[in-house]
């Protein structure tokens, strides 16, 4: 990148390992604080893209080229990653949002994929609010698509909180990591709330035990009269910006209409509280019943955010 008199040089390259991991969590960490919701991933989001894997040593990070940007010093100031197949997600300090049209830039020729006809596709995901990487993508000929998600906050502060309250025959706990047959049962129940195949024990074990932002306390299910798990609700945690992260939450289809995910989720918030996070997010889409529990449970503050796509 060229510097001015006002910038200097700044140096990019691609991601070298998981000394980069952590700098790229530390930066997570340092702009959560200075930027609206949804700017920047949650720390969450990163750590299940390096330790939710069934071998720890698989750095799916690193499947799609990763690039960062950095100051002559070393620091970090911002870096481009992919998550699906067509797409890229920027990462950037506030005070170095000049680098975003580089930085989508690099996107385009690095991330893009061919589509079924052949051509060249890519989708970077906005906030609602970001008018300037809006504009910077309508530059590049990217057009905002009908679909996208939703952020949802709830300020802890001193609203009262419910005590939850779980239907007859279930019981809350905790989950426990180290016995594979807990493992097990939460890859069961994600695959049923999800309609999925992929998950099992193995992944979920490496998280809970590699994962800084996984703790013990806040990993809550309701376990059915036949031992089975109904629900689960994992809560993720920033300490150092004193924030949960409720992810994910799901109901087996079998136990739905029973309030147990609203019950595990009044639990996490009073355990929050008693830890001293002063607020908690959770990311959801336009669905109505989902929504509907959230707005029940206080979250009053929702940033919605679509994709953007260039073909």
């Amino acid at each position: 990148m060229k510097s001015t008199p006002d910038r200097p040089p700044l140096i990019s390259r691609p991601m070298a390992g998981d000394a980069d991991f952590w700098r790229m969590r530390e930066l997570l960490i340092a702009t959560a604080s200075v930027t609206p919701i949804g700017f920047n991933w949650d720390v969450r989001r990163l750590d299940g893209k390096r330790f939710y894997s069934a071998d720890p040593a698989d750095n799916r990070l690193q499947r799609r080229p990763i690039q960062l940007w950095e100051t002559g010093e070393g620091q970090l100031v911002g870096y481009l990653l992919a998550e699906g197949a067509d797409d890229a997600h920027l990462q950037v300090h506030p005070d170095y949002r000049h680098l975003e049209a580089e930085m989508i830039g690099w996107a385009v020729e690095n991330l893009s994929v061919s589509s079924e006809t052949g051509q060249r596709q890519l989708e970077i995901y906005v906030m609602e609010y970001d008018a300037l990487r809006q504009r910077l993508l309508a530059e590049r000929g990217f057009e905002k698509m009908n679909y996208g998600g939703m952020i949802r906050r709830l300020r802890l502060g001193e609203q009262p909180l419910d005590e939850s309250t779980l239907a007859a025959g279930y019981t809350l706990r905790t989950t426990n990591p180290e016995d594979i047959s807990d493992c097990q049962r939460i890859a069961d129940l994600l695959n049923a709330a999800f309609r999925r195949d992929f998950h099992n024990a193995a992944e979920y074990q490496n998280f809970a035990r590699l994962a800084p932002s996984f703790v013990p306390d806040l990993d809550l299910v309701a376990v059915a009269p036949d031992d089975s798990f109904a629900a689960y609700v994992a809560i993720p945690y920033d300490e150092g910006n004193r924030r949960g992260i409720f992810e994910p939450v799901c109901t087996h289809p079998d136990h739905q209409r029973r309030g147990l995910a609203k019950a595990l989720m009044q639990e996490g918030l009073l355990r929050l509280r008693a830890l001293g996070a002063i607020d908690v997010t959770v990311d959801t889409g336009d669905m109505i019943p989902a929504n509907s529990l959230y707005d029940s449970l206080g979250f009053t503050e929702a940033y919605k955010g679509y994709a953007w796509r260039k073909t």
